[in-house]
């Protein structure tokens, strides 16, 4: 079906996150039908992203410059970093235009049945920005899972004798959301967070 080229750039498509077979097969199809305005550029940028991009060496997220444009950013306060798991997770926040200070990717979280333990983590960075005595505030804003909690857990115990605040996200009811359809864990996390009104 349309020769070797054609199924490897299916096959290829097909890895990605939200891609399956199916949806590869048409994503190929919608970039060969218009190989000069969509396949080449895709290419093209590709290319230069897989040259250029490189992990950040201050907070571990990706970008072209070291450091990044947020670590490197004068309008950011450097002295509140929000600790996430991952780079997704970074992005996600930048979206919402919500937090001005910077980040720490840590690259997963703590997971003894996947055998990610504390040196696995992007941790080393973080713990000499805050030794560095310029951080006031780290928040953790790891997932509301296990591995996120241990994680946490994890970091307020060693940051614990620093002196910064540290805090966490909130966990709980969405913003129009009905309490009879969310879980017990939620509802949980929601009731225990609770603050006055």
């Amino acid at each position: 079906m349309g020769g070797g080229d054609v199924e490897r750039l299916i096959q290829m498509l097909s890895r990605l996150p939200g891609l399956g077979p199916r949806s590869a097969r048409r994503a190929a199809l919608s970039l060969l039908r218009q190989p000069q305005t969509k396949l080449l550029p895709l290419a093209h940028a590709m290319e230069a992203a897989a040259q250029s991009v490189r992990t950040c060496s201050v907070c571990g997220t990706l970008d072209s410059t070291d450091p990044c444009s947020i670590c490197s950013d004068p309008q950011r306060d450097h002295g509140l970093i929000c600790v996430v798991e991952n780079v997704g997770d970074l992005w996600a926040l930048e979206r919402s235009m919500v937090h001005r200070g910077t980040y720490q990717v840590l690259g997963g979280t703590l997971s003894a049945l996947g055998g990610v333990g504390p040196d696995d983590l992007n941790t080393a960075s973080l713990f000499a920005r805050v030794a560095g005595g310029h951080v006031r505030e780290v928040i953790l804003a790891l997932g509301a899972t296990v591995e996120g909690a241990t994680t946490a857990h994890w970091l307020q115990e060693r940051l614990i004798s620093s002196g910064v605040a540290i805090t966490r996200v909130g966990h709980g009811v969405p913003i129009g959301g009905a309490l009879d359809v969310l879980d017990d864990g939620t509802l949980a996390a929601a009731l225990s967070a609770r603050r006055p009104a």
